[in-house]
């Protein structure tokens, strides 16, 4: 017996309240909150569980759930159901045994091009299945490309994850700069217009071409940011990598040699404008894709597309009920942190203007105890006049309300909000 096995044996924390499912373990977080697994405690299976608290829920959130739970395919994990707890919703999926294709990487190293093609096959099979199911992503990237381990395969299976950044692509066309900067499409950064929009399609074309890149040359085309944790990247250093993007400005590492059949796919794919790039439909008929491509990965996807709903599935009616539900106790959730919130600053002026009365009085009675003749009170073993208690003043002094906007230019620039 193995040690998810075990675990799910000796697991008795109810999730949320629930009795359906036990708590084990937290293994990460996602765009909008953190997953724990869990066991099923109806059939025994091991299950991951994405906790988001109602009051986080935002239209990003909306999007996942309604987005991922319309998606059922072998290369994109699956959803199971929503659930409600008083303080949170619960998005119950496949759970992945082999990690992410990122900590793959990072243990195995540069992929020799077979294994890369293994990979990037199933990747594009299922990107395409989801394009065509009227669903872009728009965070394609290693760290959301989950592996499920099988033992009859010599490697792991790939399962495309995190549809947070996900729009449905019937009827608008994207414009949220959203993404993570180190797989974004230049089209995407370049964009100073709110109102502009792009192809989400293309650009999960250029997200599936930088992971390839990656696999096989062991690097990131253009560099990388240090913003795949959540951080804000320095403004300068995504100008220098977007100029390099629009430059095609890559090379591959010293020793790495590609077949000219890879290589021709990555120039086709890293192309800046989105117009000129190729289109997935194009790239399952790329030679190198084809090369060792298993009989019918391509056709599945009409089954799939075709496919109803699996007996006893949760319908998109009730989940978007339920995310109406966690909407609106989240904005009452929100209204009362902000009323608290208030009734705190209320309470920190009150108490600084308290203060600051009090300094004034003991301030003009010291002034007048000196005035008397008895000279300044430190003289007399006293402890020294305060500083002013407003204004700049010395080095020492209180930093006042006009320091306020130095430390505002200070802080990074919070993300965009569409």
């Amino acid at each position: 017996m193995g040690p998810l096995a075990e675990a799910c044996e000796t697991a008795s924390e109810p999730l949320g309240g629930q009795k359906k499912y036990a708590a084990l373990q937290m293994i990460g977080r996602g765009s909008f909150g953190y997953v724990v697994l869990a066991r099923d405690n109806t059939t025994g299976e091991a299950v991951a569980v994405k906790v988001i608290r109602r009051g986080d829920v935002t239209k990003y959130v909306e999007g996942e759930i309604t987005n991922h739970s319309q998606l059922r395919h072998p290369h994109v994990i699956q959803f199971r159901e929503v659930f409600l707890t008083p303080e949170d919703v619960c998005i119950v999926m496949e759970y992945a045994t082999g990690g992410t294709l990122f900590a793959y990487l990072q243990r195995a190293g540069r992929l020799h091009e077979p294994v890369a093609r293994w990979f990037f096959q199933q990747l594009v099979v299922g990107v395409d299945y989801v394009h065509r199911r009227g669903v872009v992503n728009r965070d394609i990237k290693l760290e959301n490309t989950l592996l499920q381990v099988v033992p009859q395969l010599p490697l792991p299976l790939v399962k495309i994850c995190d549809f947070g950044y996900s729009k449905a692509d019937f009827g608008s066309a994207a414009k949220s700069k959203v993404g993570t900067l180190t797989y974004m499409a230049p089209e995407v950064l370049v964009n100073r217009d709110a109102d502009a929009t792009y192809d989400g399609k293309m650009a999960d074309v250029w997200s599936c071409g930088v992971m390839l890149f990656v696999m096989v040359a062991g690097c990131f085309p253009f560099g990388s940011f240090n913003d795949r944790d959540g951080s804000v990247a320095p403004p300068t250093e995504v100008l220098r990598v977007l100029e390099r993007m629009l430059r095609v400005d890559y090379a591959l590492p010293p020793g790495v040699a590609l077949s000219p059949e890879c290589a021709d796919l990555l120039r086709r794919m890293l192309v800046p404008d989105p117009s000129r790039r190729i289109r997935i439909g194009e790239i399952l008929q790329h030679p190198w894709f084809l090369c060792n491509l298993p009989p019918h990965a391509t056709a599945m996807n009409e089954r799939y597309l075709a496919a109803p709903p699996p007996p006893g599935a949760q319908c998109l009616g009730m989940i978007r009920a339920l995310i109406s539900e966690a909407a609106r106790s989240g904005a009452g959730e929100r209204d009362a942190e902000a009323a608290a919130a208030a009734e705190r600053a209320a309470a920190v002026r009150a108490a600084a203007e308290e203060e600051a009365n009090g300094c004034s009085a003991r301030a003009a009675a010291r002034a007048a105890a000196c005035g008397a003749g008895g000279g300044c009170g430190s003289q007399r073993g006293l402890p020294a006049c305060p500083a002013p208690c407003s204004g700049g003043g010395g080095s020492g002094g209180w930093a006042g309300p006009s320091a306020q906007p130095q430390l505002l230019q200070m802080l990074p620039p919070p993300p965009p909000l569409s």
